[in-house]
């Protein structure tokens, strides 16, 4: 599958726990991200048992500034985030009815080998934690599917090792630039930084957004991004665990729209006037006879301007014209033409 196309972004809705558990939301997320304009939409595909263990020691508990505290631990903040995996050949079905890609993060090899074996997944992603899974990222490489990681998580060398690992085996990546903040603050971005992943990994890159509102992806977008995913929501005043930082669909259709308009200005290198703007091309300068000249009489600063509209002499001749002579009576208000000046 091809996911980046020239002067056209790759828009992924996220719709991460945002079901709340029950599939009727995801399905109907799935739709209404179509109608909003997505070219795709994700889901994280894991269950709590894959992905933890259900400990009650320091290290598995949440810490006191988490967002997401309220959960205790990381056991119960998956089991309420999770997209049970009975639910996925119902929603990769509906996608496929409704003609939208839809592919999945990964977060475990048992899970990678089920969708290999019984989805036929046609993208798969790498959250920031994941990113130094080395033994994960070797086996999605291997499938040949375009794979696409944040790098939230990882420092240099650490996106180097992933890099490294997955281009081994796979050319068909792309990096997201990510800040693993929920949500986002604007000045912790960094999406310059788009660029020199580019330079310095000789892939594409995109954006995966936490900030709140739109305004990041649709400037990410306009400075380069091949690719950018937000969180969506059905309902921002829903109980889900991730709606704090997410967007509804009204706002990303809005997201959408704006990208595709700045796409449709971007166009190709032209010098040309547009054909659009010719009705218009007589508002430009071209040198007119300002008062009577007589037959034999010089032009003159004071006889001859150059002034709107686009009828007369084009305004570089107007020192060639100075003190030579006219071959004929010209009046006010007449277009000068090089053929009324004597050489």
């Amino acid at each position: 599958m091809r996911i980046v196309k020239k002067n056209r972004c790759f828009i992924v809705a996220e719709l991460s726990a945002n079901h709340g558990g029950k599939l009727k939301n995801l399905i109907r997320m799935i739709h209404q991200a179509k109608i909003a304009g997505a070219d795709a939409v994700k889901i994280q595909a894991y269950e709590a048992d894959s992905i933890t263990m259900d400990s009650e020691k320091s290290y598995f508990k949440l810490k006191s500034k988490s967002k997401w505290k309220k959960y205790d631990n990381l056991y119960k903040l998956y089991k309420k985030g999770q997209t049970p995996r009975h639910w996925y050949k119902k929603i990769f079905s509906y996608a496929k009815k409704i003609n939208i890609t839809l592919f999945a993060s990964v977060f475990d090899i048992n899970t990678l080998e089920y969708f290999e074996k019984e989805i036929k997944c046609p993208i798969y992603k790498i959250a920031s934690p994941e990113i130094t899974d080395i033994p994960l990222l070797k086996q999605v490489a291997k499938t040949g599917k375009p794979i696409i990681i944040s790098n939230g998580l990882s420092n240099f060398e650490d996106l180097k090792l992933a890099v490294k690992t997955i281009k081994k085996f796979n050319q068909k990546l792309i990096i997201l630039k990510c800040t693993s903040t929920y949500p986002a603050p604007k000045t912790s971005l960094d999406l310059s930084t788009m660029r020199d992943i580019e330079k310095k990994f000789s892939c594409n890159a995109g954006f995966s957004d936490h900030t709140t509102g739109i305004n990041s992806s649709v400037f990410a977008a306009a400075i380069g991004a091949k690719v950018i995913e937000k969180h969506v929501v059905l309902n921002k005043k829903s109980k889900t665990v991730d709606n704090f930082f997410s967007i509804d669909f009204k706002e990303f259709k809005k997201m959408v729209n704006e990208i595709r308009d700045n796409e449709r200005s971007l166009g190709k290198i032209s010098y040309k006037i547009h054909p659009s703007s010719q009705v218009n091309i007589h508002g430009r300068k071209s040198i007119f006879v300002l008062k009577n000249i007589k037959k034999g009489e010089k032009f003159t600063k004071d006889n001859i301007k150059s002034i709107r509209p686009y009828h007369g002499l084009h305004p570089k001749y107007y020192e060639f014209v100075l003190n030579k002579k006219a071959k004929k009576n010209l009046f006010s208000g007449d277009p000068l033409k090089l053929k009324y000046v004597q050489k």
